[in-house]
Formats: structure tokens, sequence, C-alpha cells
């Protein structure tokens, strides 16, 4: 039996994420194990007036690329492609994995070289998405894969997903708008201020925010969403900072990632596991040792740690860091070819902002 929540995500996706009008030309990439739900995108998108082409990806594909490409055909970059980022007015990913540890044999230098090689693509679209060209939002459709990832059967993380995008209220939308309004208030208490202390068991860092906008994640980005972001002022970060959650490049782990920070540049890097593919990474251009985002989680409706940025860079209690590109909305101007999040547990910690206490022990103070 079809599950009705995935035409009501399709709903909002279309209607509300995206807002999809008459005559925008829409890109759908996808997996075949989210066939359901991009069909009923591709059905909602045709009831809006949209003109929808779907990208779907062939499970394996990535892996016999990176394992069997020259470094020719890893540096090329599609026409079509090219032609779609520039063009295009609104974007919908949706992730589905079949197996999320197909790239664990891959040499991380052949992944960061694809990384380089895609930067000016990434570039068109954060400027494109800056200057309300292009709409875009991240999802995921579940599957077996991701809920073993997350230590659940299917439908238990069927429930998990659905209820992170709130789906299970009357109205999601209106549940949306409203943590929507909630964000807000952090975002204007924010406003016009400039020097950030972060201190705690995991992070001692200093960072300034002077003339950067907050993003307010309200559903439109990412479907689920939950969080404010920014990017800070690129040569002003200093410090260290310790992520204890496992930060995933490409189905790949990084654990018990430490970082230090002068004048914005990470000059230093350790990881318990997966240390050649972190320096490698940060090692992709002269921007991925520069931040592109820092952000504060406010979905206080997830909880529990799945392998999956999209959920676990909203948890309430946790802020996250991005190395590499920056969203030029928020004032960012960090260029690169990676935009890579890293998870930081907030608990016993707190956010200084120009002196006045801001967040505490995974909570706003203000």
């Amino acid at each position: 039996m079809a599950d009705p929540r995935v035409a009501k995500l399709a709903q909002v996706l279309v209607r509300y994420s995206l807002d999809l009008q008459p005559g925008e030309e829409f890109v759908i990439r996808t997996s075949p194990l989210a066939h359901e739900l991009t069909l009923a995108v591709y059905k909602e998108a045709i009831l809006a007036g949209a003109h929808p082409l779907i990208f779907t990806s062939a499970p394996g594909a990535a892996e016999i690329f990176f394992k069997h490409a020259s470094d020719a055909q890893i540096d090329y970059i599609s026409p079509v492609h090219r032609l779609v980022m520039e063009q295009f007015t609104a974007s919908l990913s949706i992730g589905a994995s079949h197996n999320t540890r197909e790239l664990s044999g891959v040499d991380p230098a052949r992944q960061s070289r694809a990384s380089k090689a895609n930067a000016e693509l990434t570039q068109i679209f954060m400027e494109r998405s800056a200057r309300k060209e292009l709409k875009w939002c991240v999802t995921v459709f579940p599957t077996n894969a991701a809920a073993q990832d997350a230590d659940m059967s299917l439908s238990d993380y069927e429930n998990f997903v659905y209820g992170a995008g709130l789906l299970d209220a009357d109205d999601p939308v209106a549940a949306w708008k409203k943590e929507g309004e909630r964000q807000q208030k952090m975002i204007d208490w924010l406003a016009g201020k400039d020097a950030v202390s972060i201190k705690g068991s995991n992070v001692d860092l200093t960072l300034s925010i002077k003339d950067r906008t907050f993003a307010n994640a309200d559903g439109r980005y990412n479907f689920p969403d939950g969080e404010i972001f920014t990017g800070p002022v690129e040569q002003s970060v200093n410090g260290w900072i310790r992520f204890a959650y496992p930060a995933i490049f490409g189905g790949r782990e990084v654990t018990d990632i430490e970082l230090w920070f002068e004048e914005g540049k990470v000059v230093k890097e350790k990881a318990a596991k997966g240390q050649e593919l972190l320096t490698t990474l940060l090692n992709t251009d002269e921007g991925a040792r520069y931040l592109g985002e820092w952000g504060i989680g406010t979905n206080y409706g997830i909880q529990r740690f799945t392998k999956s940025m999209l959920f676990d860079e909203k948890i309430g209690g946790t802020i996250h860091l991005a190395v590499g590109a920056g969203y030029p909305e928020t004032g960012g101007k960090n260029q690169s070819g990676i935009h890579w999040d890293m998870l930081c547990d907030m608990a016993e910690s707190e956010i200084r902002v120009d002196g006045e206490l801001f967040y505490k022990d995974g909570r706003p103070a203000i």
C-alpha cells in the first residue's frame, strides 16, 4: 500500500519549498530507489505548470567512475549539466542510496580532484541561488541502507523521516512557517553583531559575523529543515574544535575530527579514523581550509544521530561548521569545490556574541 505521506511530501516540496510556478524549468536529481517520491513530485510539478526534467543515477555507477575513470574523465564537465546549472530555475535532489558505503574503496585524491573540477559549477549554483535565480531543495526517500546507518528498521526510519518533516501535522506548511518565526527571533537578535566566542568541552573558538546575514532554514533549502546559518568572516576564525560525531563524505566516515584555526585557515587537522581523506579534502583547493558556513541546529524534534547530515546538522543542541564554499546570500565569500559539514555537540557549552550570552547548554539563552 502506498504511503500517503509520500504524496503529502511531494505537495509540500513543490508548492512550498520550491514554490514552482508555470513555465519554470525544474530538474529532479534522484535514484531508482526513490521512484515513488520521484513520480509524486513529477506529477505535482506538471500540475503546477512547470517543465520537469529527471536525472536518475544508477546504483554502482559512482564506484565504477572513481575506480576506472582517467584524469581527463574526472576533470570533464558535461555541457548538459552546465546548461541545467546555468539556466534552470528550480532544483530538487532526492537522496536514496542502495549502499551508503559504495565509495569506501575509492582513492580520496580522486574524489578531491572531482570536487575541484566541479568548483566552477558549485560557484554558479551558489551565485544564482544568492541572486534568487535558482530555487533549490534537498530531501531524502527512506531506504534500507539509510535505515541501517541510523540503526533503525525501515518502518521506524520512515516514521523518523516523515516526522522530522512535520508531515504528521494537519498542515505541514503552517507548522514550518511557525518554526521559521521562532528561528527569525534568533536571527533578529544576531543582526548587526560582530564578535562570536564559542566555548565548551569540544570547542574553544572565536569568529566574526560582522556584516554577515543569517539564513532562516524553514523547509525551503532542505526538507526536513531546522537551522539558522551564515558564513563567518573568512579570516576571523581562530581556535580549536572537536567534532565528536563522525563526518561523512561520499559515504566514507571520518571520526573524531579536530581542527585548529589561525586567521581563518585550518593549520592543523587530526582524525582517529580517515586522516588521509580529511587531509586530502582540506587540500582540494585554496578555499578548502577556510569556513564557508557556521550553522546552529534548531530542530529539537530530531534527537538522534543518523549518519545523514540532512538530519544531523538540524539536531537541536548542536552547531555545525562547513569547510569550503560559502553561501553568497549570507555574505560569505569563500570559494571551493567542496562544502563539507561537520557536527559539534554543544552540551555544557556556551556562545557569547559581543560579550552577551546568546546560547547555553544546547539552547538559545535570549
